[in-house]
């Protein structure tokens, strides 16, 4: 292997883009980087700061390649290609400003010497210039000084024509590039993987994408086609991110890891043409099963699309073409319990090796349920687990299944609760009593946001209700209506007096309903067993409540409630906004001091887990993210933190998602 070291102009390297003389092999991702992070790098660009080197292959072995995401004139290439191994993100964000791309506005303000992705203020305000019309040659720097003059601003002439001088300059600062020259593509590949694996954090997945493409050429244009079908049929879910980690998931037998890359490589093509076409049977055995049998006409409502991975291993290695009724309805009692009870919220790699072993048994069914630990009782689900619980715990799938199954429709206007194209608009859900009707210091955030509060209605009949209370509106409903929704028809119910009372009766219907859609696929084999609770962390409760904000020393504050459970803590948020940016982005762990001690964050395959007094809090980096967004929203001011005395938890933590804090 030869290497050259050699410099490249930002212009130039644009230019080449343009021209397709830069190409993305196919073992490159897709680009992902979000407008700030394009402005971000602008900036450092225009103050001079280090920006990065490029690593490129040139080789007569032209490989599988990819779509750039770039826009603009295409011209012939006049040399061959460079293959581009690190610094797509750059590269494309750069060509994207450069050629004044629709996603990457990036404007400067003359005065603050700021950039920023483009919006409605600052097309409002002269003051802010688009970079691209900057950088293009056909502008008059003289005309657009003197717009910028005709705004008022406060600076001579001459400095700011040295400001747009200084990013009309951008085009000439240079990149550092190394070149490989003589590697094959396997060694390239394992380079990319290796190179990639530092910095931003590339996920297992990714590595295994990198290695199935150097493995089995064309791969990507498979996944993307078979992608394409099941959009078209309202799974949009299933995307070649879900496809990869099937097919990886058939081939390897269980799910992805840190080796995942070097056994997929030792994987013949036959074997992979083989896994391909299984995961291909067992998508179209059990995509019309959640059609039918849940009336699951598309795939956002589910709360997990790993949870699919072993029935997909179990449905498209049965070589029989009819799938008998016993095991249909089997495959769907284990994916609502596996739902109920968070199956992957934590080590999601070990539970799908466990499930997918499970699922290659001569009793599959039977098997999947032992991993669950309920193959010796019959799940039931009580009104004390619906306690507490928001639209982030798994009830809330189930509501929308029981929701189905009672044939709810839209109030007043009658439409489908869940259209069933990909396409249509987004499943909506909206309160029965309307926070405005319950402002009141008896209910706070989790009352007022509790399960038992929320129906599946549109946008349209929200505005309908306009925030009056269900004493004003309920009446216009007829009796149909509300019964579909497992809404109470009692009438002392309706008014803020008696919303307690309101969200105890409904927790009871919704737990009726959930324990009949259970009872309808339970298999014979449960029948004469004990009942147990379907979800082990019924009756507890974590609590989150944010005072202040990341940037003013806010804390946030952890109650933890339930069978001879009481205790509060509190942290930083800022410190726990840090750790878990640390984990998702890169990979690393980290601590946070919550209550006086030093709890370590740490990522376990692709979970974050962290002990928060007596529970161990699981969930991927982007349900934890997804939370903190939820209670930024909802913050108090950090005059009213109330005093909280640090104790420690000294008994065994209980594993608790993060989906179901309140």
């Amino acid at each position: 292997m030869h290497v050259d070291r050699i410099e490249r102009s930002i212009g130039k390297l644009i230019d080449e883009i343009s021209s397709g003389e830069i190409l993305l092999p196919e073992i490159q991702r897709e680009y992902v980087w979000k407008p700030t992070q394009v402005a971000k790098l602008m900036d450092s660009i225009y103050r001079g700061y280090p920006f990065g080197s490029l690593l490129f292959w040139e080789t007569d072995d032209v490989p599988e390649t990819r779509e750039m995401f770039v826009s603009g004139p295409e011209r012939a290439p006049s040399k061959p290609p460079l293959f581009l191994l690190d610094g797509q993100q750059r590269l494309t964000s750069l060509h994207r400003v450069f050629t004044d791309h629709p996603e990457a506005q990036v404007v400067f303000h003359v005065e603050n010497q700021k950039f920023q992705n483009q919006s409605a203020a600052t097309r409002r305000d002269p003051k802010w210039v688009k970079v691209a019309d900057v950088l293009d040659p056909e502008t008059s720097m003289l005309r657009l000084t003197q717009r910028l003059l005709d705004a008022n601003s406060t600076l001579q002439d001459h400095e700011i024509e040295k400001r747009l001088g200084k990013i009309k300059e951008l085009r000439n600062r240079r990149f550092f590039m190394e070149v490989l020259k003589g590697s094959p593509y396997e060694e390239v590949a394992e380079i990319f993987v290796r190179v990639n694996s530092g910095g931003r954090r590339l996920g297992t997945l990714d590595l295994a994408m990198a290695t199935l493409s150097t493995r089995w050429k064309g791969v990507l244009t498979k996944l993307q086609r078979e992608s394409e079908h099941w959009l078209h049929h309202g799974y949009g879910h299933i995307d070649v991110n879900f496809l990869s980690r099937a097919l990886a998931g058939v081939v390897l037998g269980r799910g992805l890891s840190v080796w995942s890359h070097s056994k997929l490589r030792q994987t013949g093509d036959t074997e992979l043409e083989q896994g391909w076409e299984i995961v291909k049977r067992g998508l179209r055995r059990l995509v019309p099963l959640l059609q039918t049998h849940l009336k699951l006409t598309r795939s956002d409502p589910l709360p997990s699309m790993i949870v699919l991975i072993p029935l997909v291993v179990l449905l498209g290695e049965r070589t029989d073409d009819a799938v008998d009724e016993e095991t249909s309805n089997g495959i769907i009692y284990w994916l609502l319990l596996a739902t109920i009870r968070t199956r992957y919220s934590g080590s999601t790699d070990t539970r799908l090796s466990q499930d997918i072993r499970a699922a290659r048994q001569p009793d599959p069914v039977r098997a999947l349920l032992e991993g669950l630990n309920v193959e010796n009782s019959r799940a039931e689900v009580t009104e004390r687990a619906l306690r507490g619980r928001t639209k982030e715990s798994p009830y809330f799938f189930l509501s929308l299944l029981v929701s189905l199954a009672g044939g709810a429709v839209d109030w007043w206007y009658g439409s489908d609760i869940l259209p069933g194209k990909e396409t249509a608009p987004r499943l909506e859900h909206h309160h029965v009593h309307p926070p405005s009707t319950l402002d009141d210091r008896r209910f706070d955030k989790s009352m007022v946001n509790d399960l038992a509060n929320l129906v599946f209605i549109s946008a349209q009949a929200n505005k309908k209700i306009n925030g009056r209370s269900p004493a004003e509106y309920f009446p216009s409903l007829d009796e149909h209506e509300l019964r579909a929704h497992l809404v109470p028809l009692d009438e002392s119910l309706r008014d803020p007096d008696g919303y307690q009372r309101f969200v105890s009766a409904r927790r009871a219907l919704l737990a009726e309903a959930m324990n009949g859609l259970l009872d309808r696929f339970r298999p014979p084999f449960l029948d004469e067993v004990p009942v147990e609770n379907a979800d082990p962390s019924a009756g507890l409760s974590l609590d989150l409540a944010l005072y202040g904000s990341i940037r003013d020393g806010g804390r946030i504050v952890f109650t933890a409630s339930g069978d001879g459970i009481s205790w509060v803590g509190s942290a930083s948020m800022s410190e726990l906004d840090s750790a878990i940016e640390s984990a998702r982005v890169a990979g690393i762990d980290s601590d946070v001091t919550i209550s006086g001690e030093s709890i370590p964050v740490e990522m376990i395959e692709d979970s974050l887990l962290v002990h928060i007094g007596p529970f161990l809090v699981t969930g991927t980096p982007e349900e934890w993210r997804g939370v903190f967004d939820r209670e930024l929203d909802t913050s108090q001011p950090l005059s009213a933190l109330p005093r909280i005395e640090a104790k420690q938890w000294d008994g065994e933590p209980t594993k608790f998602p993060i989906t179901s804090t309140d």
